[in-house]
């Protein structure tokens, strides 16, 4: 017991050091990445840490929650008004996404499907819990998901900084213990609990993600609710949800991720890419502002690409609206994208 709780108090020193020291560089996915990667140096030393059932459950509810209150009515409306726009460019990062996760599980470049969850563009956490639910491997998964989001933060903010002549990269400061609106965030609790439980009981794959998403979305985009998401309770369930993921991984497949650790980087960079290319198209025919089209279409974090813009001059609407339904459609499809892509590889 006093051994499991020194092993329990290195975790959380390293998470803070390791969250701190991310958010330092200004990386928008440091609450989940930090705790991961402090996760994953203590399973490396052969230390066993396990996260209570109950609360990984939680955390998935919660993260649900948070995808659902992307779905606000302004973000609605724009997407009624650009819906055409809107499906071409999602499909076509999605498309593209999935080339590029069929070349590398055909060039066997990682186990099974792993590779397909991996390369999918955007909802890294949600694809990650995912992939585990249908008996990929969640560790692999989750180093190409967050590796990318270091990618595109980079890049973005480079580009940001780049395109903006005023922008000076300012941090938007978090306030971590806010007031809280006690009525929304007893409900909000009950939809995250709910949905997990329900999703949990009824065996659906992800449905102690997507319950919550999905019940959550319909009353917070209807305006029926507000979904009440303090900082400290998606703190808390990021560091759990990392904390999960990390503690999966060993030596053997840390070493299995290294020597993969290339041909991963060119495909990520070859998505990036990708959506460059649809970001310019969005600004040659439909006339939208570049840095804005640009943020748009970046494959992944739309919680990352959301600081990004709130320090530029972009249009913030649409930026949103067009990675909220990205998130969206992308938990929708990609188990059956994956499931399709396997049958392709199995019929050769």
């Amino acid at each position: 017991m006093r051994k499991s709780r020194i092993h329990w108090a290195v975790l959380l020193c390293f998470s803070a050091l390791f969250t701190l020291g991310l958010e330092a560089l200004r990386l928008p996915a440091a609450l989940l990445l930090g705790p991961m990667a402090a996760a994953i140096l203590v399973a490396a030393n052969n230390v066993s840490l396990r996260i209570p059932r109950s609360a990984f459950l939680a955390a998935q509810g919660v993260l649900g929650c948070l995808i659902g209150s992307t779905a606000t009515p302004e973000t609605v409306d724009v997407m009624a008004a650009n819906w055409p726009l809107f499906l071409a460019t999602i499909f076509a990062a999605i498309a593209a996404s999935g080339v590029l996760g069929w070349l590398l599980a055909r060039w066997q470049v990682l186990p099974g499907m792993t590779a397909v969850w991996g390369s999918t563009p955007g909802a890294a956490a949600a694809m990650t819990l995912m992939a585990g639910d249908y008996g990929e491997d969640i560790r692999l998964v989750a180093f190409m998901q967050y590796l990318r989001v270091v990618f595109v933060v980079l890049v973005a903010s480079l580009v940001t900084r780049f395109w903006t002549a005023d922008s000076d990269g300012a941090v938007v400061e978090i306030i971590w213990f806010p007031a809280v609106a006690w009525l929304p965030f007893a409900e909000t609790v009950a939809i995250a609990g709910f949905g997990a439980l329900a999703g949990r009981l009824l065996r659906i794959p992800a449905g102690s993600l997507l319950l919550p998403a999905a019940i959550g979305g319909v009353l917070h985009g209807s305006g029926f609710l507000h979904l009440e998401l303090p900082p400290w309770l998606l703190a808390a369930s990021y560091a759990l949800i990392g904390w999960n993921i990390g503690l999966s991984f060993t030596r053997a497949i840390l070493v299995h991720a290294a020597q993969a650790f290339p041909r991963i980087v060119a495909s990520i960079l070859t998505l990036i890419s990708i959506c460059g290319g649809l970001a310019y198209l969005l600004t040659r025919f439909a006339g939208i502002e570049p840095l804005t089209a640009y943020l748009a279409t970046s494959p992944g974090g739309a919680d990352s690409v959301a600081i990004i813009a709130a320090s530029s001059k972009v249009d913030m609407p649409f930026v949103m609206a067009l990675q909220s339904a990205r998130l969206i459609i992308v938990v929708l499809i990609g188990p059956r994208l994956a499931r399709f892509i396997a049958r392709r590889l199995s019929a050769r």
